[in-house]
Parts: C-alpha cells; structure tokens; sequence
C-alpha cells in the first residue's frame, strides 16, 4: 500500500492480518457510510454489503452483521440474543466497539461481542464490510467473515411483504 492508511482503518487491517485473513482495506474518496454508498462505490449490489450494527439485548452489547438490504428484525434478534433488544446510541457503538457508526467493522473491536451474521449474506461470492471509517471498507468472502468473526449465522431480517 502505497499511502498509510487512517489509523481507524489501520487497526482494522491489522486486525485482519492477525486473524490470516487476507483482505486488504480500501481507503476511497468517496463515502461508504450507507449501504446504498457503499455498494456504489465498489460496484456491488446493496444485498453484498455487510452491515455491522450494535443492539443492547438486556442491557448486553450484541453485534449484528446484516445484509445492507435488509432491516433487523428485532423480535427476531431477542430471541436469539436472550432479551429485549433496542438499537445501541452513537455514544455506546463508539464505546464497545472503539469505531463511530458508518464505519463499524466485523474485526478490531475493542471488546469482543456476541455476533449474529444475517444469513442472507451467504448467498453472495463476495461480500464488503466497513473498515473503521465511513470512507473504507474490505472484501471478504462470508465463509472468511464467519471464521474471521466466529459469529452465528441466523435469520435476523424482517420479513418483506411481496406484491
């Protein structure tokens, strides 16, 4: 890499290096902070793009990778995690996970989460994930993002009305 990295995305390709995962971190000019950005940004559908978001589950931060196509379902999401769930505040993500909300990675946190991995991101090749700042973000295959992360695969969407 020719230019150094934003020490937010630094530690999260370090991250990934640690856990001998190959993906390399790209730094782009434009923003990767939505899923739509994103997804525009590299090329690749909305569904490719995993989203990492943190919920409180009974007062406990949980993590939740989804498919930028999809909404959680929190019904669904407490079931799993074990207790009523609320989406966690900017304060709170900032806190469990060292990283603002638009760029939160699945690796580098600064404290380990239970991580739920919506299932629907197994259907794709290829996947991009945010990598510490609201402009980066790596691709990975999903069956690396569930080694690299040890998170459960589960069904955490809402259900779409067809019609």
């Amino acid at each position: 890499m020719a230019e150094q990295l934003h020490p937010s995305s630094m530690r999260v390709q370090e991250a990934l290096r640690a856990l001998g995962c190959p993906s390399v971190v790209r730094e782009l000019a434009e923003s990767t902070a939505t899923s739509a950005q994103a997804a525009e940004a590299v090329g690749a559908s909305v569904g490719q793009i995993a989203k990492s978001l943190v919920f409180m589950a009974d007062g406990r931060p949980v993590m939740v990778i989804a498919s930028g196509a999809n909404r959680v379902d929190e019904r669904k999401l407490a079931a799993l995690a074990g207790g009523p769930v609320k989406k966690a505040d900017a304060e709170t993500v900032r806190e469990v996970t060292g990283f603002a909300i638009g760029g939160v990675p699945p690796v580098g946190l600064k404290s380990p989460l239970p991580i739920f991995i919506d299932r629907d991101l197994l259907q794709h090749d290829e996947i991009w994930a945010a990598a510490g700042t609201p402009r980066s973000l790596f691709r990975i295959a999903p069956a690396e993002l569930m080694r690299i992360t040890g998170g459960a695969v589960a069904d955490i969407a809402k259900d779409r009305c067809e019609g």
